[in-house]
């Protein structure tokens, strides 16, 4: 039963910290320091990560409408007006094509290296020096998109070689753990000059194959041979992660239509250095 509460604390943190622009990373080893799992090594591991497929099942049902791309139900694109192709939605199928390719760096560097990166950079030094840095960053972008008009405001005005771009920011949290891959996304896209909320909206799409993929690959890695107790961790965690996640996204959503990123960015400044005082001085 204590393990089991543990597993809900994880889901809720996971919830909360993968979607807004704070890193979950960060607070994972936080809250990893405070209440241990009673797992072993090689679990935890997979388990800080594959906890993520409840936040993106939320991330799905949240946007089913705007994702799915077949069915004649409000398909404004038909490829064909008649047959089979009439049920395929292109304006979804364009969508798809462009999140696949703001995907392609970080899956091809995860694929590579992601055992190398995680030894190097899975760390409280990295953790607390990108969730400064980026917390910076958030504060003197707004700053200085403050008057300015934001140049897409739209999903459909994303072009390939915007969403490219957005990937390659993608990149940097895949590397730096810390960064927060929505944070790194989402100043990537206000930096090309998309709006706040189609950043936002943007960034959870891009979570779908991209912490899908992640996922599997650590399951692969970690075998399919659970303990009972294991499986049940796992199962409440990602639970736990998925209800939390429908409130948190619906609550960013509603959050950036008034308000800028810079409250995030002040956080993720008081996060890193509480990380970094806590390991030199206290741990």
């Amino acid at each position: 039963m204590i393990e089991i509460l543990k597993a809900i604390l994880f889901g809720i943190v996971e919830g909360i910290t993968e979607w807004l622009p704070v890193s979950s990373t960060g607070h994972m080893i936080l809250l990893d320091e405070f209440i241990q799992l009673n797992v072993t090594d090689e679990f935890y591991s997979m388990f800080q990560v594959v906890i993520q497929l409840g936040a993106i099942l939320a991330v799905v049902v949240i946007f089913w409408n705007d994702i799915w791309p077949f069915g004649r139900r409000g398909n404004r694109q038909p490829m064909r007006y008649s047959g089979l192709l009439s049920y395929v939605k292109m304006d979804k199928i364009i969508l798809w094509i462009k999140i696949l390719i703001a995907c392609i760096p970080a899956a091809i560097i995860g694929i590579l290296f992601d055992e190398q990166l995680e030894e190097l950079f899975y760390n409280y030094q990295t953790v607390s020096i990108a969730l400064i840095v980026f917390g910076i960053a958030f504060i003197v972008i707004e700053n200085h998109n403050k008057y300015a008009r934001p140049k897409i405001n739209s999903i459909a005005e994303i072009g390939y070689d915007t969403a490219l771009l957005i990937g390659l920011f993608q990149l940097i949290a895949a590397i730096f753990p810390g960064t927060s891959r929505s944070g790194a996304t989402i100043i990537g896209a206000l930096l090309l000059g998309v709006s706040r909320t189609v950043a936002a909206e943007f960034t959870f799409y891009l979570a779908i194959p991209v912490m899908f993929g992640a996922s599997l690959l650590k399951i692969v890695k970690f075998g399919f041979a659970f303990t009972m107790q294991e499986a049940i961790i796992l199962i409440v965690g990602m639970l736990v992660a998925f209800v939390v996640s429908i409130l948190i996204i619906q609550f960013l959503l509603s959050y950036i239509k008034k308000h800028d990123f810079k409250i995030f960015g002040w956080y993720r400044i008081v996060l890193g250095i509480i990380v970094l005082v806590y390991f030199i001085f206290i741990h």
